[in-house]
């Protein structure tokens, strides 16, 4: 079964960091692309960043030069290093793959608030 279980979100203070990981089990990790959206309070899904099989990396322009995304082949596990947090950053955020049979798998997410 295709699995991913985020973790490391918390409360940080404005200016503060997280890193937050997602651990992947059930599918070849090495292979497939990962990204992180986020949902803040009342909004809707917003994209954050992915990393391709092969380590290439895209931000958005409202994390770009702050976030970095990054992944442990031998952990199957694929991080988002968050620098410079501000309370816009606030939000539920997901790690999600494209399996083999285009199905994008989700996990849980990870609660992240930014507040002084």
């Amino acid at each position: 079964e295709v699995q991913l279980v985020e973790s490391g979100g918390g409360l940080v203070q404005p200016g503060g960091s997280l890193r937050l990981s997602c651990a992947a089990s059930g599918f070849t990790f090495r292979l497939y692309g990962m990204s992180w959206v986020r949902q803040a309070p009342g909004k809707g899904l917003e994209w954050v960043s992915a990393i391709h099989s092969g380590g290439g990396t895209n931000y958005a322009d409202s994390v770009k030069g702050r976030f970095t995304i990054s992944r442990d082949y031998a952990k199957n596990t694929a991080y988002l290093q968050m620098n410079n947090l501000k309370p816009e950053d606030t939000a539920v955020y997901y790690c999600n793959t494209v399996d083999a049979n285009l199905r994008t798998i989700w996990g849980l997410g990870t609660q992240v608030t930014v507040s002084s």
